[in-house]
């Protein structure tokens, strides 16, 4: 068994903070998406490498217990042992319990699927022989936990998919208004019959960014717009509408719109308001008419 280096996974240095590892996590599950690659599966294979990652480096439980097996083994490579000599087991025994569960069908791809490493370390179904003091017996009762990357639009609609745990195919329900770090209990949903959480992570967005249930998005007029007033179609994440743009409008003025923002998770009738920071176009090439229409402006509001 190899040794996986978490942190070249995600792409960050071992004194990476919370935010660092989160922020990184989400840009490559985002990049790597089964959505966004379908039928790529070096894509797949990918995806679930980052998912792993992240389930370790987000858990300063999982971390630190990681940080210490790496500081070991470090070691140990670099008096000549191999990876077949090396005593996983002393790192295995009373473990985290995440567990391995099949999410071939789950949020559009196999975002599950742990490798035999982390399997090892942190407790798994995959195949454990070989390693010393694995005993199931001594091991708490397991608390399984998968991280799972959903779009912003189907944190906005909520939705339905199918989970796939052995034989068993379990229907799971994601609410509208999910946000970073709301979980989802599945009954039953784990491989010994017990109750399965899986941690949302929603993906980032080209045209929105997200504060609570508030939206913000950027929108361009042209300088006359601003100066005297008019409409402006602007993306919502749920069509496009018509922006009264007052006259006067000022660079980086922010129009609020309310209610269509995001719905609030514990009740989605109620929405937050779209924010919509207006950017002004300056043009670049006037012609000589226009000149001097300026100037005769400028004059006049001395």
């Amino acid at each position: 068994m190899d040794y996986k280096d978490y942190y070249k996974v995600l792409g960050v240095s071992r004194t990476a903070g919370a935010n660092e590892i989160r922020s990184a996590y989400r840009k490559l599950a985002l990049k790597y998406h089964p959505d966004r690659n379908q039928g790529d599966k070096q894509a797949e294979e990918k995806f679930k490498e980052i998912n792993e990652a992240y389930q370790v480096l987000s858990d300063q439980q999982k971390r630190t217990r990681y940080d210490q097996l790496g500081s070991e083994y470090s070691n140990y490579q670099s008096k000549g042992g191999q990876p077949e000599g090396f005593d996983w087991g002393q790192y295995s025994s009373g473990a985290n319990n995440s567990q391995q569960v099949n999410f071939d069908d789950l949020f559009g791809g196999s975002s599950g699927g742990f490798s035999d490493f982390f399997s090892a370390i942190f407790g798994g179904r995959a195949n454990m022989s070989g390693v010393p003091g694995n005993d199931p017996r001594s091991r708490r009762m397991p608390q399984y936990e998968q991280p799972v990357s959903i779009s912003l639009q189907e944190a906005y609609e909520g939705g339905t998919r199918i989970l796939e745990t052995g034989e068993r195919r379990v229907q799971v329900k994601f609410p509208a208004g999910a946000k970073n770090g709301t979980k989802i209990r599945v009954a039953n949903g784990a491989p010994d019959g017990t109750d399965l959480y899986l941690k949302i992570s929603v993906m980032d967005d080209p045209r929105f960014t997200r504060e609570g249930s508030n939206l913000y998005a950027p929108v361009t007029v042209d300088v006359f717009t601003a100066l005297l007033g008019g409409e402006v179609e602007v993306p919502t994440i749920n069509g496009k509408v018509k922006l009264t743009i007052p006259p006067g409008t000022q660079p980086d003025q922010k129009i609020r719109i309310s209610g269509r923002g995001m719905p609030q998770l514990k009740n989605p009738q109620e929405k937050g308001d779209l924010v919509v920071q207006v950017k002004v176009r300056l043009p670049k090439n006037l012609t000589t008419e226009q000149k001097s229409l300026l100037q005769k402006v400028r004059s006049l509001d001395k």
